[in-house]
């Protein structure tokens, strides 16, 4: 034969007796949205929209950076120093800086005075 169903437990016979009581005021219209019949409610289009440039790069920079691991030697680069280590790192690479188009002027300029006032010619050492 066939099984019986289980009768519903007392507590969901008693939800099923109460009726929610409605305002008469509020009268409910449903819609239809079938071919023909009401207009299609606003939907949120913004995943379609065409992105500026900028703001494309920068998504899939984000996507990358979540997907893909960065070795240490490259991540390094992506914080910036601290005001104090950057002042050293100037100070230290000025030190270094090739000499400019006028400071070259003036160390020829010195150099073939030296040699028009008879002393020998020796080669200047530019500054690293």
């Amino acid at each position: 034969g066939k099984k019986k169903v289980a009768a519903a437990p007392l507590v969901a016979k008693k939800i099923v007796e109460q009726k929610k009581v409605t305002n008469p005021l509020f009268e409910k219209r449903p819609r239809n949205f079938g071919i023909g019949q009401d207009i299609q409610p606003k939907r949120d289009l913004s995943r379609f929209v065409k992105w500026p440039k900028y703001i494309r790069l920068q998504r899939q920079k984000a996507v990358l950076l979540q997907r893909l691991k960065v070795p240490p030697p490259i991540n390094q680069f992506t914080q910036a120093l601290d005001r104090q280590t950057a002042t050293q790192l100037f100070r230290l690479m000025d030190k270094y800086r090739p000499e400019t188009k006028q400071q070259k002027k003036a160390r020829l300029k010195a150099r073939a005075e030296a040699r028009s006032a008879g002393k020998e010619d020796a080669p200047t050492k530019r500054p690293p």
